[in-house]
C-alpha cells in the first residue's frame, strides 16, 4: 500500500520544533498578559458566511470552505478577527469597556506555499474592543513592540499607515475603487518598479496619477520626518485631524519607551478591507525571503458588518511561522533540552528492582525534576549507551544486592564516577547534584 504524504502547504512539527514554539510563546503569552489581556479560544470553523460579511464572496477561493453532513456551509477560520468579534457581538456587547483578548491558535488559508507561507499556520494576535480613542492604538502598538522585544530580537521596524490618508489620497487623484486602489499599493514591495506602475496605469491612473502615488510612498521614516511631509500633502479637514491623531500616538508611543522601533510609512494599506484607520505591520530585515513578520490596525466597522451595535476595535496577528525562522537565524532561539535530567535503570527483572525505580523517578517528577525510566528492559550495557546519547547528566541503578541493603547507585554521566547512596535519600542527593 502505499504511504500517505502530509497535506501540501502543512507541517509535522518534531519535538525539537515543539519545544522552540513553546519558547517562543510562552515569552509572548507573559507579555500579552502583562498588559492584561484575558486569553481565548474560538470553534476552529465557522459559517462560511462569516467571512463572506466580512470580505465579500470571492473571499471563499481563499478559504478551506466545505459543506458538513448537515448542509451547513462552513470554513475553517483564515484569521482569528472575525471570530472574536462573533463572539463579541454573541455574548458580550453589554460587557464594561474595553474588553482585552488574546489568542494563540492555528489558521488555515488556501494560499500558495512560500516561504514563511503555509496552509496551516499559527498566530498569536490580540483584539482591544470598545475604545476609539488613540490611547487604544498606542497601547495595542506598544504591546506589538514589546511582544517582539519578548522573543530577543531588537532588528526590526513597526510601520505605521493610515486607512484615512489613503482615502483621502484617492480622492485627491479622482479614484472611485479606492479599495482596488489600496489593494495595488500594498502589494508594491511585491513587484518590480516597472510592473508596479504598469499595474497602476492598468487601473487607470495616468502618469501624472502614478507620478503621485510614487511620491505617496516614498514618504517613509521617522515621524518627525514624515509627519510635516505628510501636512504639506494633505489639505483637507478630515486628512488634517487624522495627521493630528498620528502626532498624539507617537507622542503616547515615546511615554511607552518603544519609539525607536516606529517609523511612518503612508504607502502601508494592509490587505484586510476592514481596516478604518491607522494600521501598522512588523518588518525584521533577513536573507530568507520573509518580509512581513506581523501586523493589524484598527477595524471600527466590523462589528456592524456582523450584526452589532457600532464598536471600535483594533487589534493585531503576529506570524508564527515567519517570526520563528528569523529568531533562528538570528540565533535567538535556545537549543531545546530534549532529555531527561535523570534516568533510572532498573538491574534484572525482580519486580521489587522495579518498583523501587518507578518511585524514586515518580518522587523526583513530583519535585519538578525531569526523569525518565528504562522501559524496554535492556540491560545495564545498552541502557547506559542510551542514557549518554540522550545527554543524560544523572542514572540511578537500581540492583537487587543494593537494593537488599537499602541503597542505589547514582552515576554522573559526565565524569563516569558513581556512589552508592540510602534508597531512602537518594531524592535528595539528587536533588543536591541538580542544585536543587
Amino acid at each position: 500500500m502505499k504511504r500517505l504524504e502530509k497535506v501540501k502547504g502543512t507541517r509535522d512539527l518534531l519535538p525539537e520544533e515543539m519545544a522552540k514554539r513553546r519558547w517562543v510563546f510562552e515569552r509572548i503569552r507573559d507579555v500579552f498578559e502583562r498588559y492584561d489581556f484575558h486569553e481565548v479560544l474560538t470553534p476552529t470553523f465557522e459559517y462560511t458566511r462569516l467571512f463572506q460579511l466580512r470580505s465579500g464572496e470571492e473571499v471563499v477561493e481563499q478559504l478551506y470552505a466545505f459543506e458538513d453532513k448537515g448542509g451547513r456551509n462552513l470554513s475553517l477560520r483564515p484569521d482569528m478577527t472575525s471570530s472574536v468579534a462573533r463572539l463579541y457581538v454573541n455574548q458580550f456587547q453589554n460587557a464594561p469597556k474595553p474588553i482585552k483578548w488574546y489568542y494563540m491558535a492555528n489558521m488555515f488559508r488556501y494560499e500558495e506555499p512560500q516561504s514563511g507561507r503555509y496552509r496551516e499556520f499559527w498566530q498569536a494576535g490580540v483584539e482591544l474592543l470598545g475604545s476609539d480613542r488613540i490611547e487604544a492604538d498606542a497601547e495595542v502598538i506598544a504591546l506589538f513592540v514589546e511582544s517582539y522585544l519578548a522573543t530577543g530580537l531588537k532588528d526590526f521596524t513597526v510601520n505605521i499607515g493610515d486607512r484615512v490618508l489613503l482615502d483621502e489620497f484617492a480622492k485627491m487623484l479622482g479614484v472611485e475603487d479606492d479599495i482596488g486602489l489600496m489593494r495595488l499599493i500594498d502589494k508594491k514591495d511585491k513587484l518590480s518598479k516597472e510592473d508596479f506602475i504598469g499595474a497602476l496605469k492598468e487601473f487607470g491612473l495616468d502618469d501624472e496619477g502614478v507620478k503621485k502615488v510614487l511620491s505617496l510612498i516614498e514618504i517613509k521614516g521617522l515621524p518627525e520626518e514624515v509627519l510635516p511631509k505628510a501636512e504639506e500633502l494633505f489639505t483637507g479637514e478630515e486628512a488634517k485631524a487624522e495627521i493630528k491623531r498620528l502626532y498624539e500616538l507617537v507622542d503616547l508611543l515615546r511615554a511607552y519607551g518603544v519609539s525607536d522601533w516606529i517609523r511612518i510609512d503612508l504607502g502601508i494599506a494592509r490587505g484586510f478591507d476592514y481596516y478604518t484607520s491607522i494600521v501598522f505591520e512588523a518588518i525584521a530585515p533577513n536573507d530568507l525571503g520573509i518580509g512581513s513578520i506581523g501586523g493589524g490596525g484598527r477595524y471600527d466597522n466590523l462589528i456592524e458588518v456582523f450584526g452589532g451595535k457600532p464598536t471600535p476595535a483594533t487589534g493585531f496577528a503576529i506570524g508564527i511561522e515567519r517570526l520563528i525562522p528569523i529568531l533562528e537565524w538570528k540565533g535567538l532561539v535556545p537549543g531545546p533540552k530534549l532529555r531527561p535530567e535523570v534516568y533510572a535503570i532498573p538491574i534484572g527483572k525482580d519486580a521489587e528492582v522495579r518498583k523501587a525505580a518507578i518511585e524514586i523517578v515518580s518522587e523526583l517528577r513530583r519535585a519538578g525534576v525531569k526523569a525518565d525510566y528504562e522501559l524496554t528492559g535492556r540491560k545495564i550495557g545498552k541502557a547506559l549507551d542510551y542514557a549518554g546519547r540522550l545527554g543524560v547528566p544523572f542514572v540511578v541503578l537500581v540492583g537487587k544486592r543494593d537494593l537488599a541493603e537499602g541503597r542505589v547507585t547514582v552515576r554522573d554521566m559526565e565524569t563516569g564516577e558513581q556512589r552508592a547512596v540510602e534508597k531512602e535519600k537518594a531524592v535528595e542527593e539528587i536533588l543536591a547534584l541538580l542544585g536543587l
